[in-house]
């Protein structure tokens, strides 16, 4: 009892060992990802082929896991395969060895190009990785390598897993895994050793057969035959032997400004640098063993023209500097400003001249000042005006052009080259046909990007702006161009002088809103030149007429359809006051009235010509078909505000009227037109011509037995309140040429050049930008129809299919413009690599022995732009293989002569134009490899005489400054 009273015995702890710990937590969650992943149990898989880990397909699934609050990432690669159904059999071998075991002695594919490193490491075809996560740190203490190793070797014990897993140890950039794949009675351990130098005694074939032979520790004598393979990589970097094929742009020409239609109407293309900085030449032994080749510390056999296997890779530079791409780019930088042309400019010219003017008005009005203290010779208009102009020219501070005059007058010269023509001839000026056809895809090109023609001024003009804005002084350039082309604009809608290069007729909608408004204000010019043109023809028509005493009806409204059918309505006013406004009075309404119904009685007006067989109904009168006016052109902009006042006026029948009032007035035009050209006609008559389909003839039998053909107006016109009806009750017989304007030339004009003057730099680039972005498109197809690249055929296909959905939007995001202007800007680097290929190869320089050689290395080098790596056919010996040897040679005898060695013999020369190996050269053909890499693979019996033959691999990697050796060693554990 005292013993049981003592409150010592009452404390004591109980251990529970049926909780989980946190590793054996983090085990769990391992087998759990691997059952998810289904990669529990026996692998069965296809032989691989040659080159299947190069063109397959690899797919990669991840899932975060955690050891207590340390992130890992465990990752399954695999290269997707088809189904091995037909190789079932395998999974009823008891003893079948792991697929990753199988994979570690195939040579079908060593040194693959593109593939992970384990892969190539390796050979096998999946595996998973373990890694710490993004934000954690590098595993490095032995302690934590252990567990995380006996964590990976109990998850697949417990599952039986037979897929290999790594776990990712040291830092990252250092690439080290540890791993373990199990099987049935057997295993492999997965082991690596990186150094930052290769020892000595292991820089050569001898020195890693002994490491290897070492670590297998095979007991067996003699020891079975290790196969090899070995790759040498050399790299070339120095391309001073070839010259680069681009050439120079002329810069003294544009700095001086000599600029002309030729360098102003292109783009420039292509790499100011070599595209192509390194190219790596693989030479590789495939299958060799042991005392076939001798490699050690003093002598070598691996010699790379002896090689029978050559395969090539270019490195591109990275970035490379293209002038296309240097054009869109600064170009587009204006999109993003935000500052008006006066603010970059300064004080605007209109501004200047204005206080020009001001001074010398001030002049004048000091003579009407009483002064005594000015004398009176001194009060003249020529004194006074003298005096403010030598006091402005004393004041101002002209601030330097950004443009120069001889560069300025160029451009304009080249955007307007009507201008240097005789004054005569100006009207006589139309675009010339240029390339592309515009019966080709690439014209019309345009209309998919929502741009412009390639030969219209709105595309010359933004070809300029970008040239421009690069070599002639950016964006204040870039504004002052931008208002002389204004200055010249105004100037041709006051002297009457059509815009050269834009398509006659109305707006296209299809091109952008700036060129709809050019073509809005060449209209406006059209319709002032041709009522300007009338006044003079009909003053000195009616001076002939009146001499003549020519009768009456021989004026223009007698005229025949021969000479009315060209004419339009504008050339038959006689003067501009003649387009008289609405008169809203009634009385002047009743006499004005009368007055023309009174004169449609005594003479028809403005007749175009007969409407063949049809008579008027009530007269039995010829029906003339009337001159009328032409429908107002519309730019998008005005279309989209005039659809919004429409849509503002509402459903309810007042606005719905409203609405089809302002709609009918050109009908109104219309129809005041048909009565001036046909007196006594009437409303069914009106109907008969404009609109057939609502007159409605019906044969009629009368009460004698005679039939005949009436018409009357259709259903919709006899609806109660029809527009028509009211239209035709409202409107006058007044020829087109006494109506008021519907499109008012003079009003229009004037808001397109208010529109133009008020567009920044930043507003007139984002109008321009489909054009240059067009332009940039015909340049690259241009360039590619040279190469004959079916890659960037392709891709020009998808960027612009994706640039004209952006384009179209009113407005589209930059960051989706920067994206086309990258890919424009990635194809032109490939057409310049393909160049700098074309030109190392010889393709185009003319120097080909053979026809089928020339064929063979043009594959050679498209090949060598869609592939990671290409085979050279006939290695050293085939024709892509004796240019390589060429370039490897010249560089290694510019190298040579840079260190001041000796000068080659004239017969060591000849020695070396024929490609032999004789030791009396002054230097090798080749540089010393950059890199080696050394398979070693064996099939023996680990770890005693009596266990199963299973399959050791070891990976080595020489180079300059690393060293790495990465093993695959398998074990028998049926009884260790």
């Amino acid at each position: 009892m005292a013993a049981d009273s003592d409150p010592e015995s009452e404390v004591f702890e109980i251990t529970d060992f049926t909780t989980a710990s946190e590793w054996e937590r983090f085990i769990s969650r391992v087998e759990e990802v691997l059952n998810d992943w289904k990669l529990i149990g026996s692998r069965v898989g296809k032989p691989l082929e040659k080159g299947e880990y190069t063109s397959g397909t690899w797919e990669e699934s991840s899932q975060e896991i955690s050891f207590a609050d340390f992130k890992f990432s465990i990752t399954h690669h695999y290269l997707k395969q088809e189904s091995a159904e037909n190789d079932g059999r395998d999974e009823l071998e008891e003893d079948a060895y792991p697929l990753a075991m199988q994979d570690l002695l195939c040579i079908n594919n060593d040194f693959p190009p593109r593939a992970h490193c384990l892969v190539r490491w390796f050979g096998v075809r999946e595996f998973v990785v373990i890694s710490p996560g993004a934000n954690c740190e590098a595993i490095i203490s032995e302690s934590k390598c252990s567990l995380l190793l006996s964590s990976v070797s109990i998850a697949l014990a417990n599952t039986g897993c037979q897929v290999p897993l790594f776990v990712q140890i040291q830092q990252k950039h250092r690439k080290m895994f540890s791993g373990e794949c199990q099987g049935p009675g057997v295993r492999s351990d997965f082991e690596m050793v990186h150094l930052r130098r290769v020892p000595s005694q292991y820089n050569h074939l001898s020195g890693l057969l002994d490491i290897f032979k070492n670590k297998i520790g095979c007991p067996l004598t003699p020891l079975p035959p290790i196969n090899i393979s070995i790759r040498f990589t050399y790299v070339l970097q120095d391309w001073q032997q070839c010259s680069w094929p681009q050439q120079p742009p002329d810069f003294d020409a544009l700095l001086a400004g000599e600029v002309g239609g030729v360098e102003f109407g292109k783009l420039p293309f292509g790499a100011c640098e070599d595209p192509i900085s390194e190219l790596h030449l693989a030479a590789t032994w495939p299958s060799l063993t042991e005392g076939i080749v001798v490699d050690n510390d003093v002598y070598s056999d691996l010699d790379p023209l002896q090689a029978p296997h050559w395969s090539v890779r270019v490195r591109t530079a990275e970035n490379p500097q293209c002038l296309l791409g240097e054009f869109l780019t600064e170009f587009f930088k204006i999109c993003c400003r935000k500052e008006t042309t006066e603010e970059i400019l300064g004080r605007s010219t209109a501004e200047e001249e204005g206080k020009e003017n001001s001074d010398i008005t001030q002049a004048l009005s000091k003579l009407t000042e009483p002064s005594t203290a000015v004398p009176i010779h001194k009060l003249s208009v020529s004194s006074m005006v003298h005096s403010a102009r030598k006091r402005i020219r004393r004041h101002r501070r002209v601030p330097e052009s950004p443009l120069n005059n001889d560069v300025l007058n160029s451009i304009l010269l080249y955007l307007f080259p009507d201008a240097a023509l005789d004054k005569a001839d100006v009207s006589e000026v139309r675009p010339p046909q240029q390339s592309p056809d515009r019966q080709s895809e690439d014209y019309h090109l345009y209309n998919q990007l929502k741009s412009c023609p390639s030969d219209s001024l709105t595309h010359r003009l933004a070809l300029c702006i970008c040239m421009v804005n690069f070599h002639h002084g950016g964006v204040r350039a870039v504004a002052h161009l931008w208002q002389e082309f204004v200055l010249e604009m105004r100037y041709r809608w006051e002297n009457n002088c059509l815009i050269y290069g834009l398509a006659s007729g109305p707006p296209d909608l299809r091109c952008c809103l700036l060129h709809q408004k050019l073509q809005m204000l060449n209209c406006c010019i059209e319709r002032k030149k041709a009522r300007d043109d009338g006044k003079k023809s009909s003053s000195s028509d009616g001076a002939r007429d009146r001499s003549r005493g020519a009768p009456e009806g021989a004026g223009p409204e007698g005229a025949g359809p021969a000479e009315a059918a060209g004419k339009s309505w504008d050339s038959w006013s006689d003067s501009e006051d003649e387009f008289f406004e609405c008169v809203s009075d009634t009385e002047e309404m009743k006499e004005d009235k009368e007055e023309a119904e009174n004169r449609s009685r005594s003479k028809p007006e403005g007749r175009l010509q007969p409407h063949g067989t049809h008579t008027l109904l009530n007269t039995q009168e010829p029906l003339y078909i009337p001159i009328t006016q032409e429908p107002a052109p519309m730019t998008e902009d005005l279309l989209e505000e005039q659809s919004e006042v429409l849509a503002k006026l509402g459903t309810s029948a007042e606005g719905a009227h409203l609405r089809a009032r302002m709609q009918s007035a050109c009908l109104l035009s219309d129809m005041e037109s048909f009565k001036a050209a046909n007196p006594g006609c009437t409303l069914l008559d009106f109907v008969r011509w404009y609109s057939p389909r609502d007159y409605v003839e019906e044969q009629v039998t009368d009460a004698d037995g005679r039939v005949e053909v009436r018409g009357e107006l259709s259903a919709r016109m006899k609806i109660p309140g029809n527009m028509w009806v009211e239209a035709w009750e409202t409107a006058r017989a007044t020829p087109a040429r006494r109506q008021k304007r519907l499109f008012d030339d003079t009003k229009e004009a004037e808001k397109v050049l208010h529109y133009l003057a008020l567009q920044k730099p930043s507003e007139l680039t984002r109008h321009l930008l489909p054009c240059v972005l067009h332009a940039a498109l015909l340049k690259i197809k241009e360039e590619e129809s040279a190469e004959d690249l079916p890659s960037v055929r392709s891709s020009l296909q998808q960027i612009s299919s994706s640039a004209s959905k952006i384009l179209r939007h009113p407005n589209p995001e930059f960051k989706k413009l920067e994206d086309v202007i990258s890919q424009l800007m990635a194809v032109e680097a490939v057409i310049a690599r393909a160049r700098s290929l074309k030109a190392k190869f010889g393709v185009c320089g003319g120097e080909r022995e053979r026809e089928e050689d020339g064929d063979e290395l043009e594959r050679f080098v498209s090949s060598l732009l869609e592939e990671p790596e290409v085979c050279v056919s006939g290695a050293g010996r085939g024709p892509a293989g004796n240019v390589i040897h060429k370039l490897f040679v010249s560089s290694q005898r510019l190298a040579d002569s840079s260190d001041e060695a000796a000068l080659l013999a004239p017969m060591e020369e000849e020695t070396l134009r024929s490609g032999g190996s004789d030791d009396r050269k002054a230097f090798p053909d080749f540089p010393p490899p950059a890199g080696r890499e050394i398979l070693l693979r064996t099939c023996v019996p680990r770890p005693a005489p009596y266990s199963k033959a299973l399959p050791q691999r070891l990976f080595c990697v020489l180079m300059r400054d690393e060293f790495r050796l990465a093993g695959a060693f398998s074990s028998d554990t049926s009884f260790f």
